[in-house]
């Protein structure tokens, strides 16, 4: 019963990803964990490659309406691609299981990994639920600091294992001055390269059960062809408001069910 729903779940990530451009991502790791019982650090690695795969079928889309700025998006993907890479191959790897003792009680390498994912659910969740983006426009920093917060954000990415879009949409707004129909076709192109290139440094360290990943894959890009179709019918406004409910409510069920269960 629940690997039915996981299998349902996966048409809904894509849909999502279509209709809002980023969101639908952060519902992966705890359905693989939740519904199809993966472990989590092999559940983030998949979700690359479910969301980066999906993304792409999703750009491509977009990219035939005009609604992606390439050079804009290698711009902002160079940085948090070496994020996502590095931290994939060398810096999950690398975490100790467990992380530290205290008594009887052991924190997991498990644990971290999904209560890291619900405190980024959370604050995806507060971003979705502001009344309206804000597209002012800020005053330029220093493009190191720039750089060094893609970076960051590919790092976060790596650890949690979803797209990063409710980062990427507003920064493309507010530094490239996009509009947000092209940021969120953009932000597929970007949320592309960052998982792909991700998922290889995953490729190298782990047995990937490639016919479960491919099955549960093609249902996300069904998912994202209807999302995408659908889109201009709908009132993303209020869908984006319900789903960040959805998704704070998800993030107060991963925490305690981590911590207390």
């Amino acid at each position: 019963m629940f690997e039915f729903f996981g299998y349902i779940g996966a048409f809904c990530i894509g849909l999502v990803l279509g209709i809002t451009g980023g969101g639908g991502s952060i519902l992966t790791v705890p359905i693989l964990v939740y519904l199809l019982s993966l472990n989590p650090v092999i559940a983030t690695a998949y979700s690359l490659f479910i969301v980066g795969t999906t993304s792409a079928f999703g750009t491509f889309q977009n990219f035939k309406k005009g609604l992606v700025a390439p050079k804009t998006a290698l711009q902002f993907a160079v940085p948090s691609v070496i994020g996502v890479y590095l931290t994939r191959k060398f810096i999950v790897p690398a975490i100790p299981d467990p992380v530290f003792y205290f008594a009887s009680f052991q924190f997991t390498k498990s644990t971290l990994v999904m209560l890291l994912f619900a405190v980024v659910m959370f604050w995806a969740a507060v971003a979705m639920l502001k009344k309206d983006t804000d597209t002012t426009v800020t005053k330029t920093k220093h493009p190191f600091f720039t750089l060094l917060k893609l970076f960051l954000v590919g790092v976060l990415i790596g650890l949690i294992g979803a797209g990063g879009g409710f980062l990427i949409i507003p920064a493309l707004m507010r530094l490239a001055q996009l509009t947000i129909k092209k940021a969120i076709g953009t932000s597929l192109l970007i949320i592309t390269l960052n998982s792909l290139i991700g998922f290889l440094g995953d490729v190298q360290t782990m047995t990937i059960d490639w016919p479960f990943l491919l099955s549960f894959t093609g249902l996300s890009v069904i998912g994202i062809f209807i999302g995408l179709y659908v889109q201009k019918y709908i009132n993303e406004k209020l869908l984006k408001k319900i789903f960040a409910l959805f998704i704070l409510v998800m993030a107060f069920f991963i925490f305690y069910k981590e911590v207390f269960s």
